[in-house]
This record gives structure tokens, C-alpha cells and sequence, in this order.
């Protein structure tokens, strides 16, 4: 499929980290000795490649270490990438509006109040004030914060902190929402009022790339799975092929964990 026909294009995604740990010079003098190396690396992600047409919602599932959040961060460019394509675009062809939901608490500033907050993370998300000024009641309003608003984020809990993060992400229009372990936030009414509004995107013809270990949410929203398994693709396709495969595969692994 050509990028006329895909919100996203990944070609050959490779993704490596070097970290160097902060350690007292005894240490450092002890792992000298010791002859081992100053820096931890590993690869994240192997030559991963795929495409997701316009539209679609698509889950990332694996286990912890398999290179969901950094495919996801990778995605938003809160990562660069070591080798490989990313293509993003809008219907039109210019760059893909991005809604990052990778923790919802970040891009706030906590000495700011709801509102002042409502247009610097708006910015954060190539917002104006004007277009945040525009949608202001409404973020509110869905998130349910009434004059709370008007009050400083660092009095607030994570839960109002959460809300007032999801709202303002999908009201900004993005043409893509990528969103990692925070699909549904706060009590059960509230999830329900987010999992209504990534229906609505979805019936806009929203592209949503979403990273769960919640299988049950996988069912209940994704068109189609991506497995990853140490950085690899396991498996790419239908919802409930590739879920079945998961299941099978982390009940023996569970297994194994248990005998080692």
C-alpha cells in the first residue's frame, strides 16, 4: 500500500541504547578491576516494518521488554531512531497531526493552574492558544473538573491530573492518538466516557495505535494486533488469531518462569 493509503509507514525500525550509570568513584574503581564495561547496551527494537492503513486502530501486546513503549515513543519522536523509516501523514499528505498519550501526566506544569496548563500542554501538542481557547469548555466539561480548574495542578491528584491529560489530547483533532496503558483513566463512568470517545474517533476515520497488556481491551477496541517479542514481530494480523497465539505463548512462558 503506498503512503496515499497508510497513516503510517515503519521501514526497517531499529532502535539501540547505550546507558551509562551514574556510580561512586569506588565502584567505578571496583568495575575497572573487575574489567567490566562502562555502558549497558541493548537493542530494543530489530528491523521492525509494517503499515497501518488510514483508520485503523491497531494494539501493540507483548511482554514487559518486548519494545512496545519504545516502538510507541519512537512513533511520537520522543525517541530517535537509530536506523529505519518513520512516515506519518494526514489524508492530504502533509505531517500527521500526533496525539502522544505516553503518560498523561507529562507536558503539565505543576505550578500552573488546570487552565493555564489546558493551553501550554496544548502547545506542547502543536496547539495555539486560540484552537485551545476554542475547545477550553469542552476539555472541562468531559473532564469533569468543575472550578478545580482554576486551581494549581500541584494540589491535584493523579486521577484529576489524568482526566484533564486525556481530554486535552483528543480535543486537539489529532490524525493520529497513540496512546500507551492509559486508554481507560479514573472510575468506571469516566472509562466508559473514553472508550465512547475513541469510538467517535474511530467512526471520524481517527488512525489509533495503542500499547496494552489489558487483553480484554484489546477485544473490545483494536482491529488488528502487532505481537512484538524482543523487539521482533511475532505476529501481525487478525484480532483474534493473533490473540489466541499470545495467550498459548504466555501461558507457557508463564509455565517456564515458574520452573526456573
Amino acid at each position: 500500500m503506498t503512503s496515499a493509503e497508510n497513516a503510517i509507514i515503519v521501514q526497517n525500525l531499529h532502535k539501540h541504547f547505550r546507558i551509562r550509570y551514574r556510580t561512586h568513584l569506588k565502584t567505578r574503581m571496583l568495575n575497572i578491576l573487575k574489567r567490566q564495561p562502562p555502558l549497558q547496551e541493548f537493542t530494543a527494537l530489530h528491523n521492525v516494518s509494517f503499515s497501518v492503513p488510514r483508520g485503523q486502530t491497531v494494539a501493540v501486546i507483548g511482554r514487559n521488554g518486548s519494545g512496545k513503549s519504545t516502538l510507541l515513543c519512537l512513533l511520537a519522536r520522543v525517541y530517535r531512531k537509530t536506523g529505519g523509516i518513520i512516515q506519518m501523514s494526514a489524508e492530504d499528505g502533509s505531517p500527521a497531526r500526533i496525539a502522544p498519550l505516553l503518560d498523561l501526566s507529562a507536558g503539565f506544569h505543576l505550578d500552573l493552574t488546570g487552565a493555564e496548563n489546558i493551553l501550554f500542554y496544548g502547545a506542547v501538542l502543536g496547539n495555539t492558544a486560540r484552537e485551545m481557547r476554542a475547545c477550553f469548555d469542552s476539555i472541562v466539561e468531559f473532564a469533569e473538573l468543575g472550578s478545580k480548574v482554576d486551581t494549581h495542578l500541584r494540589n491535584w491528584n493523579e486521577g484529576a491530573r489524568l482526566r484533564l491529560g486525556f481530554s486535552i489530547a483528543v480535543h486537539t483533532n489529532p490524525d493520529i492518538l497513540l496512546v500507551d496503558e492509559v486508554l481507560a483513566v479514573g472510575d468506571e463512568a469516566f472509562q466508559a466516557k473514553c472508550y465512547a470517545y475513541i469510538r467517535k474517533m474511530q467512526s471520524l476515520g481517527k488512525t489509533i495505535v495503542f500499547v496494552t497488556h489489558d487483553l480484554r481491551t484489546v477485544e473490545r477496541v483494536a482491529q488488528r494486533v502487532i505481537w512484538l517479542n524482543q523487539g521482533n514481530i511475532q505476529m501481525d494480523g487478525d484480532v483474534g488469531e493473533v490473540l489466541q497465539a499470545y495467550r498459548v505463548f504466555s501461558a507457557g512462558a508463564a509455565f517456564t518462569d515458574g520452573i526456573s
